[in-house]
């Protein structure tokens, strides 16, 4: 995997909505009576940082103490905690298709400019801005400033969030966008791209020429900058993120990567019955296990995955793009949701496969790359159905050997 890839899923990994029992060793608790001092003790570094007095009191000008809203929701996840289906039928709805393609219309011009600059299609970058915000409908109304500094003062997840505080602080100084603009999500993701405010700093771009980096209000600049971001992650303009695909009987799953090339003479097509790319890597993906949807995914899935490490918020963004394109819907059955581990059963699955030496990361709970990986393997050795699902069958299989 390309280092810029690997570097940015590190900084996913520490922002995403995982729940915090899972990635916390101490969770903080923000303190009403102390976080003034938190705030006054935060000033020289700012300053030293180059963010004036007058900017800094105007980004605190009424804050006057940490959000409880933005600590809750340190104890909730999103497309974590779902079906990777559950997920897909509120980010690739009928309304949000119909909504994007009208926006594509409306933006031709802009979105052809973006392209030529940056080599990532316009159904990508529109599927971006759909899934964070429909379309710059709903960028998020809270203030960054107060909610970077209630994760800041808590500690959630160490440092980060007092970084994130002092780069968006160095925002407000470069005059990109005032104090009371400045807003998003409860985690500090901001605009209608939801970038974190390191994000912003490194790849917003100014597209509409009025001088500012304005993912807020600026459409032209919202999807410059999401363009922007995956052509530095790696974005390669000669794959799609994947392909939809059917399977022919007796596929071996086995042979679950390869050459496209490879896939199309085993006699694996696409959906909408178009030809597999001559060339380019890939990896099948059964997020519903055998008999259910089935794609082939790129490297370009990973640059995905970099923007939100979730599987299901890659698969939204990726499925959503095809639909804007005009590809069709899928027909493949999904699982019923008892077919599935939840959190607790993942990472018993997780410490299962790694007692068995063939999983080496943390037991988060989570379903990803390398525990598809790694139960694949063990799927093979033990002659099962080599899909990469995790079930409560493959749970309990693995048990039984212990």
């Amino acid at each position: 995997m390309r280092p810029r890839i690997l570097a940015a899923l590190a900084l996913g990994l520490a922002v995403s909505a995982v729940p915090a029992a899972a990635q916390d060793t101490k969770p903080g608790h923000a303190d009403p009576a102390s976080f003034g001092a938190f705030v006054a003790a935060l000033r020289p570094e700012a300053e030293a940082r180059g963010v004036s007095r007058a900017t800094f009191a105007a980004a605190f000008a009424g804050v006057t103490g940490p959000d409880p809203a933005v600590l809750a929701r340190t104890r909730r996840q999103g497309e974590f905690g779902r079906p990777v289906w559950d997920y897909l039928v509120g980010a690739v709805s009928a309304g949000r298709i119909a909504r994007g393609q009208a926006r594509a219309r409306a933006l031709t011009a802009t979105l052809d400019a973006i392209e030529a600059r940056y080599g990532v299609p316009r159904w990508i970058v529109l599927s971006f801005w759909g899934v964070e915000s429909d379309f710059g409908a709903s960028g998020g109304s809270v203030p960054t400033i107060r909610a970077l500094a209630t994760l800041a003062q808590a500690r959630h997840r160490g440092d980060l969030f007092r970084n994130e505080l002092l780069d968006a602080l160095a925002i407000l100084e470069r005059g990109d966008i005032a104090p009371s603009g400045m807003k998003g999500s409860w985690a500090g993701a901001m605009g209608q791209v939801q970038f974190l405010p390191s994000t912003y700093l490194r790849h917003a771009v100014d597209f509409d020429g009025d001088g500012h980096r304005d993912i807020w209000t600026s459409e032209a600049d919202a999807l410059a900058s999401i363009a922007a971001y995956l052509k530095a992650l790696g974005w390669n303009p000669d794959l799609s993120w994947g392909y939809a695909v059917a399977l022919p009987p007796g596929f071996d799953l086995k042979r679950y990567a390869g050459d496209l090339s490879d896939f199309a003479r085993a006699g694996v097509r696409r959906i909408d019955g178009s030809a597999l790319p001559a060339a380019g890597r890939a990896s099948l993906f059964l997020p519903g296990g055998v008999g259910g949807p089935a794609f082939l995914i790129t490297d370009n899935f990973e640059v995905v995955r970099a923007y939100n490490t979730s599987d299901a918020y890659a698969l939204a963004v990726g499925r959503l793009a095809d639909r804007l394109a005009g590809a069709p819907a899928l027909t493949a059955p999904w699982p019923s949701a008892a077919a599935r581990l939840d959190q607790a059963g993942l990472r018993a699955l997780q410490t299962g496969l790694r007692a068995e030496g063939f999983y080496d990361a943390e037991a988060d709970g989570r379903a990803g790359p390398k525990l598809r990986e790694a139960l694949r393997r063990y799927q093979i050795r033990e002659g099962l159905t080599a899909d990469g699902y995790a079930t409560p069958a493959v749970l309990e299989h693995l048990r039984a050997r212990r």
